[in-house]
């Protein structure tokens, strides 16, 4: 018990860790630039390159820790980062400062880890909160952005850069030491994963929004430093500290993000984040002057961090059993949200002169994910009303004014023996007994339309012919307009309770 709950301080202090690794090229990059001589576009490159492997290897490292414990991907994802922070540090060229960058990336990567094992440890409804705490890990990108450039003006960058092999190698030792050997392990086969998700849309949909929300936090991690200082004309001391402070607001939003889809309805949390994005994107693109500049990057940061904490709500409430390839899948496609833009920005500057377009695109990105949002909330009452017709005990029967059925239930089938196929698009009169006369139903029409529903008693008829004793209840139901657009019919066979 002592080792599991450690698991989350550990993870977390972990994901501390790789994360500071991830941005060291990003942050160094103005001091790199005078011992390399890089164009702007060459810059992007390789303040890009890490978020490649950092988002495509976590779809492999979330299906991993499902089959192996978080103990052993900790382990050597940190052995592993050890090879490119030397390799950095002896850097000459872009060639090396690309090759060792993608291999940083590793750094990126282990947030699959911890989304998929820490789970395990708690009950869903905490799973908001747990995952928001792990994932404010992310507050080692603003240790990074903030550290960096002060001890590169002091030891020089490649001291600076072999400093992170302490941490790595301390971190290395403590999972192998305190990570769970009794983690709870799944070995079903990536394939069969893949193959029972990707045909959900709610995962793809998942991996929209957080393509914009993870993909913007990462973006602006990545590609403020080197832009404060060429754009603003800012010290590297002081567009880190700058950066830091966005890294570390978005990091502090993401624990309350996942507590505030806890308790409250997680798209409607959404939906307030992808629209202030989308005004801050706006806002980005026709900025005058650092003060708007820094509003709207405010803003991003605080709504990027919340909405990361939400969709990882949603994640184990839609795939429980598929948690791992799924986190995997959707924190790949957020990594990925941060490989382009920073990429984009730098072509469409060398293009127009400016950024517009590349701050617009945020927007687009931002208000469609809120659009879908918008179409998953209303698909999902759907879907809950159809299961709560589909599992009530009572048999149910819905038509149109016209008296043509429209949905019929699992129990109408058990009671009636008509199956969906068969009753649908037909009328009532498929049951109709004979028992009854005309006035009989003229009176129970009578008092559906006065009073709005009628109850009693009735004969109908099986499909195998077999005549049942029923209660039944018929009711109106009105649009705000007053419009009978439905009627609702609930029975229970009492021919088989007499039994």
């Amino acid at each position: 018990m002592r080792t599991q709950k450690m698991q989350l301080p550990l993870q977390t202090a972990s994901l501390v860790v790789g994360f500071m690794v991830w941005v060291i090229l990003s942050s160094l990059m103005s001091s790199i630039k005078q011992d390399i001589p890089l164009t702007d576009n060459q810059t992007a490159i390789v303040t890009a390159v890490p978020v490649i492997l950092g988002s495509l290897l976590r779809i492999l490292l979330g299906f991993w820790t499902n089959r192996y414990g978080a103990r052993w991907l900790f382990f050597i994802g940190f052995i592993i980062l050890i090879l490119p922070i030397l390799y950095i540090s002896m850097a000459d060229s872009m060639f090396d400062l690309v090759l060792g960058g993608l291999i940083i990336g590793v750094g990126g990567a282990l947030f699959s880890i911890g989304v998929t094992s820490l789970p395990k440890y708690y009950p869903k409804e905490r799973h908001g909160f747990v995952n928001g705490i792990y994932g404010a890990g992310n507050i080692g990108t603003a240790i990074t952005s903030f550290a960096a450039p002060v001890l590169a003006v002091n030891i020089g960058w490649q001291s600076t850069v072999r400093l992170f092999l302490i941490p790595v190698i301390l971190f290395a030792l403590l999972n192998f030491l305190l990570g769970d050997r009794n983690e709870p392990k799944a070995n079903k086969p990536l394939s069969e994963q893949i193959k029972s998700v990707y045909k959900n849309e709610k995962l793809w949909f998942l991996s929209l929004f957080y393509f914009v929300t993870f993909g913007s936090f990462v973006a602006f991690t990545v590609y403020l430093p080197n832009f404060l200082v060429t754009y603003f004309g800012l010290t590297t001391v002081d567009a880190g500290l700058r950066t830091a402070g966005f890294i570390t607001l978005a990091t502090l939003m993401r624990p309350i993000g996942g507590w505030l889809g806890d308790k409250f309805n997680p798209y409607l949390i959404l939906f307030i984040v992808f629209n202030v994005i989308t005004f801050a994107g706006v806002l980005l693109a026709f900025t005058p002057d650092i003060i708007l500049y820094t509003i709207g990057c405010l803003l991003v940061s605080i709504f990027a961090g919340i909405g990361n904490g939400t969709i990882f709500k949603l994640v184990p409430y839609y795939f429980s059993k598929q948690a791992g390839i799924v986190n995997g899948i959707v924190s790949a496609m957020g990594g990925l949200g941060g490989f382009f833009p920073p990429i984009v920005l730098s072509i469409v500057f060398g293009m127009t002169g400016h950024y517009a377009i590349g701050f617009m695109s945020l927007a687009m990105f931002a208000l469609l994910s809120s659009v879908f949002v918008v179409w998953m909330f209303y698909t999902e009452k759907i879907q809950l009303e159809a299961k709560l017709i589909e599992n009530v005990a009572q048999g149910m029967m819905v038509t149109n004014p016209k008296g043509v059925i429209q949905k019929v239930n699992q129990a109408f089938t058990t009671v009636t023996g008509f199956e969906p196929e068969e009753a649908i698009g037909k009328t009532p009169s498929i049951l109709r007994s004979g028992k009854h006369d005309a006035e009989f139903y003229d009176q129970m029409w009578k008092s559906i339309h006065v009073q709005g529903y009628w109850q009693g008693e009735i004969w109908n008829r099986r499909k195998n012919k077999e005549l049942y004793r029923e209660w039944l209840t018929i009711s109106e139901v009105k649009n705000e307009a007053g419009e009978v657009k439905y009627y609702v019919g609930l029975f229970n066979d009492l021919t088989e309770n007499e039994t």
